[in-house]
């Protein structure tokens, strides 16, 4: 324990002063147990006599609890005697970047809803969650353990891996990429605020998607871009809508747009590399559940039509794997690799290193690809459950937009306002069923209709089923079928045909 003794008076006093000041701070907690006299006194060079006398002291002003057998622990007062001088609970924004900050997010804001509340939560972002991994993964973190050099990292990562990525990227992707622009990052978030911090000042205009993935929109406004949003169609980005004044950057999701699912179209995607050179701007594609495609053969990423080296494409194992594993990469354009190979060293040093080495070892030995396979299935199945289900309780009353990709889907109360929508779940969450609205979370400027963002991935096919009888419930009872239904537009019951 480090205490300063200040030299004013005997030695039990300032013991005793030095000890009552470090339990003001808060730094020792309530109910701490204080090291014993003999141990103290040695550590000081006191006697143990002056420490007795302290502690006796202490504990007759109520600052300890002494136990007898036990020792001397720290008691509440210890925390509430420092009111005169504790530090205000609030202060001004210490930069531009923390104003900016404050505005725009709410670190104490949760995604989600309460546990205890919630009996069926269909949770968009949450991945599969296979036993079998847990047990595979813990293998490979031992045997990574055991022969990975205790050292820093290098801060682009691992050659293993970088090179591992590679191939999966080439197969699984049509991305053709060598080790040396590949860049490890801690997940899709980090990978967006390092190119933030590469591309965006204050005042930069970012082009992005509308609706658009909430975090992609939070990193660039922190970082001080101006905005640009772009519709978003059922061909994905509408390129003829991109600014005359190019941005330094357009953020894309063009192989499961989200949240809305839709896939950007081969014309659209080239037209969007063309305006790129053209432009001399950049395109930061956002390739985050790629890998769930059904009814359908794989759609090739941008990166891999891009000829000039204008897409920084971001790949993340959070999906496939586990959130949890904070393991992602980055291709970097050539031009603006030492940046962002500088921004990684300066954010982290680079990832860890023993599960970046695990991770290798899963890709190379065929351990990921196996896991892959079988998530593809089971997710495939949920969403079949998921469809169904909805098309049965819908009657006129749900557009369901079925992208045939990804772990979510979106679903519209056909002709219903934002504030219905808004009644709706909170009526569903009073039965045990948490819902997502799509507005306004994700849009900049949000439409007054309702949607649902609704996740499947993470629940089982018999949660789903229970899940969508309780949502049919909900239904009937905010929206029972009778007058209405003769009242649908022509969109939504071209909308239901097409989906029946």
């Amino acid at each position: 324990m480090y205490l300063e003794l200040d030299g004013s008076g005997p030695l039990h006093s300032q013991l005793t002063r030095a000890l009552k000041a470090t339990l003001l701070t808060g730094n020792v907690h309530v109910g701490a147990r204080l090291p014993p006299t003999r141990l103290l006194a040695r550590e000081l060079g006191v006697s143990r006599n002056t420490v007795l006398a302290a502690y006796e002291q202490l504990r007759a002003e109520g600052f300890l609890d002494g136990r007898v057998g036990s020792g001397s622990y720290v008691t509440p007062p210890a925390r509430t005697a420092q009111q005169g001088t504790a530090r205000p609970a609030w202060v001004e924004p210490q930069s531009a970047y923390a104003r900016r900050l404050r505005a725009i997010h709410n670190p104490h804001v949760i995604p989600g809803m309460n546990a205890d509340v919630v009996r069926y939560g269909f949770q968009y972002g949450e991945p599969l969650t296979n036993p079998a991994l847990s047990t595979a993964w813990a293998r490979e973190l031992s045997h990574a353990a055991a022969y990975t050099r205790p050292g820093y990292t290098r801060t682009q990562g691992l050659p293993a891996l970088r090179e591992a990525v590679c191939d999966y990227l080439a197969r699984r992707r049509g991305v053709q990429t060598r080790p040396e622009d590949v860049l490890i990052v801690a997940g899709t978030q980090q990978a967006l605020s390092l190119t933030a911090r590469v591309l965006v000042d204050p005042g930069t205009d970012v082009a992005i998607e509308e609706p658009q993935y909430f975090a992609a929109r939070k990193v660039m406004q922190i970082n001080g871009a101006q905005l640009w949003p772009i519709p978003v169609d059922e061909q994905g980005l509408v390129t003829d809508e991109l600014p005359a004044c190019p941005p330094r950057l357009v953020c894309v999701t063009p192989s499961h747009q989200f949240p809305s699912g839709a896939v950007m179209s081969m014309s659209r995607r080239l037209a969007l590399l063309d305006y790129a050179e053209r432009r001399d701007c950049w395109v930061l594609e956002d390739d985050y559940d790629g890998e769930f495609r059904y009814d359908s053969k794989p759609i090739p990423a941008l990166r891999s039509l891009d000829v000039h080296d204008r897409v920084i494409y971001v790949g993340t194992f959070s999906k496939v794997l586990f959130p949890a594993l904070r393991l992602g990469y980055l291709i970097m354009p050539a031009p603006l690799r030492d940046d962002f190979i500088g921004a990684k060293w300066a954010d982290d040093f680079g990832a860890p290193a023993i599960e970046q080495a695990a991770l290798a070892n899963f890709i190379g030995n065929g351990g990921f690809e196996r896991h892959l396979r079988r998530s593809v299935r089971a997710v495939e199945a949920r969403r079949s459950v998921l469809l169904q289900g909805l098309r049965d309780c819908s009657r006129g009353r749900l557009e369901i937009a079925d992208s045939r990709a990804g772990m979510h889907i979106v679903v519209w109360l056909t002709g219903r306002r934002k504030a219905e929508g808004d009644a709706f779940v909170a009526h569903a969450l009073t039965r045990g069923l948490a819902l997502h609205p799509i507005s306004p979370s994700y849009y900049i400027d949000p439409p007054d209709r309702a949607g649902l963002l609704m996740g499947f991935a993470a629940m089982s096919a018999l949660e789903i089923e229970e899940g969508v009888a309780a949502f049919a419930r909900c239904l009937d009872e905010m929206f029972p079928v009778g007058p209405r239904r003769s009242q649908r537009t022509p969109r939504a019951a071209v909308a239901e045909t097409q989906d029946a």
